[in-house]
């Protein structure tokens, strides 16, 4: 049995901010996910960095295929416009009454290399799917979404109903009381942070944190489980942040 095991919660996965990590940000929370070049510069002086810090890191960005340039407005890449439409989700994933059924995936594929191997734990990962053994994964199928057809090239996609109690088989998938115990940190660290590059950090962890939130019915869930206050206090983040770059959203 494989253990889907979140950040330890002393550390929250608080990574520090470079001039990259805070237009990342800042873009990401944006929709459009564009901006002038002169709107950048503005917003990014709060958290620490300079105007020349600032255009080398937009060069960089470009030349890495994060950004594409247009005369002075940067937009997102396809590849992180991706990214961003998973943290959209992340903060407001769609669920459904649950009826007792599994999404099952079992991987029927052979002869992929390591690198393949990796690409699709991460696929079936970001589907919020966990791994009961080697090559199966299941959840509990109550989020508004049907698995992608690309998976058929390589595994059998079905529903089922295990033999296990639902409450038991959630134990051995995901360490819920690990998950809770980081979110409880980040909330923490978010409501103690006062400067705007400690309070972009804080709010940058919970957003990767919470792209790894499993999003079970309530009814597998521990006691004052914290996943609605993290996306609560997010959104109130995100809300504030768009009011100062005057845009409907913007934020970590």
């Amino acid at each position: 049995m494989r253990t889907n095991v979140p950040p330890e919660p002393e550390g929250a996965d608080l990574r520090p901010l470079s001039a990259r990590s805070v237009v990342l940000s800042l873009l990401l929370g944006a929709h459009p996910a564009e901006m002038p070049v002169k709107d950048l510069v503005r917003l990014v002086e709060p958290f620490g960095v300079g105007g020349s810090t600032l255009r080398a890191a937009l060069s960089r960005m470009v030349a890495a295929g994060d950004l594409r340039r247009t005369d002075a407005v940067y937009r997102l890449s396809d590849r992180l416009l991706a990214r961003q439409r998973r943290q959209d989700e992340a903060l407001r994933p769609g669920t459904r009454a649950w009826d007792g059924d599994w999404e099952t995936v079992v991987i029927t594929s052979t002869g992929r290399g390591p690198a393949e191997r990796a690409d699709l734990r991460a696929r079936l990962a970001a589907l919020r799917l966990a791994e009961l053994r080697e090559g199966v994964w299941l959840r509990p199928a109550n989020l508004a979404r049907a698995l992608p057809s690309t998976l058929t090239s390589v595994a059998q996609t079905f529903t089922a109903r295990p033999d296990a109690p639902a409450p038991d088989l959630v134990a051995r998938l995901w360490p819920l009381d690990d998950w809770a115990a980081v979110a409880r940190t980040l909330l923490t660290r978010a409501g103690a942070a006062r400067s705007p590059a400690d309070r972009l950090t804080a709010y940058a962890a919970a957003v990767r944190h919470l792209l790894t939130d499993p999003v079970l019915p309530p009814g597998l869930l521990p006691a004052a489980w914290p996943g609605e206050a993290l996306r609560t206090a997010y959104a109130d983040y995100q809300r504030e942040l768009a009011a100062s770059v005057g845009r409907p959203e913007c934020a970590a």
